[in-house]
């Protein structure tokens, strides 16, 4: 049984119609409404899909082999009675082992957990728990040759020479292009070399570009397997939330605006978009964002606008304002580049910015704190209560300092680590963020999102889930007005 993604609801408010609900005992469970009528199911989201020439295939041609030659049906046998003999399956090292659900951290390891990666590395390697202090072949960003480097012995990069990467391969415009950026992140390492890397020059150039005053924005999204409305199908977009920072020419930085829905049932595109036509159309300055998914969300909510059977009265109005201030996707049957198509932050750091401190990764939560670590000028300013004040107004913070250093270390904390427990009363309610008491990540906010969609809470449950996502998303546009100050700092 699959979702069919086709499919469009038949009803409003279909999904509070299954209510998650959580026993005395913590367990979980879906309450199904008594109001469930035929209409509701009139339209079938899942399909039924036969997966039988698929199956034979697996079982009974070499589709099925693994990588010995050994045909489905011996694995099954082998697995069987290893499993029946408390057998230890002899491990495979593979790209794969970065994304193991059995990686423990160091925060873990020490306090007695096992890990099954450090294991099946040590087994195969013949590692000590000192070989895994500093990265190896996994940690590379953005390789797709990682099995093979697996299989020649590349693992450690002082194994590492610089035929294995070909950094020559890719011939580039001035930008650091994937390979360089893999080789200086190897380089790094190998000559104990903390320092940050920046282009001055290439990142100038792409700064003398932008027009005043400077807008960063980022979204909230989700993409819900039951629809809350109807005509919608299964999985389709919403954007619920997005944060606003403004950063003027002289200077002066404050949260300008943000927007969240938490009303129950609501399809909050259109108005989403209203709400951001509105901060970003009182003038034309340059808009930021942090990756692709901005423009894609706007992409989606433009082909809903399109394809929209309810009357719109703003819809050419919205539909201008998207165009205006994205690109169209490769696949789309539009096309158009907005005069204030969006920069994307992630490409700067991608291509003029590499500290050894992200390991590699170009995600925000891992380039703010590096960000923080090698700017004397941002620890300065931030160290100091000065957020959520007349010196930088915000919408969700009163006297916020942003820098503080762990206890022991001289490195700066990670300001995510710093936003409040989601709720005072822990003990109470605890339970509406997984088992995590605060909103860090994307993926949090969705789920928090969902529950207030999906699940009884009371007011004030609501009320500090939707405290903790709005400050959530504002720390996540004003961490891109941190890395856009820091590199005004160094270019000078």
């Amino acid at each position: 049984m699959l979702t069919d993604k086709t499919a469009t609801t038949p009803t409003e408010g279909l999904n509070q119609k299954f209510q998650i609900t959580v026993d005395d005992k913590k367990r979980k469970g879906v309450s199904v409404s008594s109001s469930l009528s035929k209409e509701d199911l009139s339209v079938k989201l899942m399909r039924q899909i036969s997966v039988d020439v698929e199956c034979d295939l697996i079982c009974n041609t070499k589709v099925g082999n693994d990588r010995r030659g050994v045909n489905f049906i011996g694995q099954i046998k082998e697995y069987s009675k290893s499993y029946s003999n408390d057998i230890k399956i002899r491990p495979i090292l593979k790209k794969e082992c970065r994304d193991c659900e059995f990686h423990a951290s160091q925060k873990d390891l020490d306090s007695g957990f096992r890990s099954g990666f450090h294991e099946c590395w040590k087994e195969q390697l013949n590692w000590t728990d000192k070989d895994f202090e500093k990265p190896n072949v996994l940690d590379i960003w953005d390789c797709r040759e990682k099995d093979k480097l697996i299989q020649d012995g590349k693992i450690k990069f002082s194994q590492f020479y610089e035929e294995d990467i070909n950094p020559s391969f890719e011939v580039g415009d001035g930008k650091l292009c994937r390979k360089e950026r893999q080789w200086l992140q190897i380089e790094k390492v190998r000559s104990n070399d903390t320092s940050a890397w920046i282009d001055k020059s290439g990142l100038k150039a792409e700064m003398d570009s932008w027009v005043y005053p400077l807008h960063f924005i980022d979204f909230e999204t989700t993409a819900m397997a039951i629809p809350f409305n109807k005509g919608r199908r299964p999985y389709e977009g919403i954007a619920f939330q997005f944060s606003h920072h403004v950063v003027y020419e002289d200077g002066r930085i404050e949260h300008k605006g943000e927007y969240i829905n938490t009303e129950r049932g609501m399809f909050p595109n259109y108005e989403f978009v209203r709400r951001l036509k509105s901060e970003l159309s009182q003038d034309k300055g340059t808009i930021f964002k942090y990756s692709p998914h901005e423009n894609t969300y706007l992409n989606m909510i433009y082909e809903q606008l399109q394809t929209e059977k309810t009357v719109i009265k703003d819809k050419e109005d919205l539909c201008d304002f998207i165009q205006e201030i994205s690109h169209s996707k490769k696949d789309s049957i539009y096309s158009w580049k907005g005069e204030r198509d969006m920069v994307d932050m992630l490409n700067l750091v991608k291509w003029y910015f590499y500290d050894p401190a992200t390991n590699g990764s170009n995600s925000i939560k891992q380039v703010l704190p590096a960000i923080l670590n090698n700017s004397d000028y941002l620890k300065e300013k931030y160290s100091k209560p000065i957020y959520g004040t007349d010196q930088i107004p915000s919408y969700n913070f009163k006297n916020k300092v942003w820098v503080e250093i762990e206890e022991g270390k001289n490195i700066v904390k990670d300001p995510y680590s710093l936003l409040e427990q989601m709720f005072q009363d822990a003990d109470k309610c605890n339970q509406l963020i997984s088992s995590n008491e605060e909103i860090k990540d994307g993926g949090a906010a969705m789920t928090a999102y969902a529950k207030m969609q999906f699940e009884e809470m009371s007011d004030y449950e609501k009320s500090e889930l939707t405290s903790s996502l709005l400050k959530y998303c504002e720390l996540d546009t004003m961490a891109m007005v941190m890395i856009y100050e820091s590199f005004k700092d160094k270019i000078g």
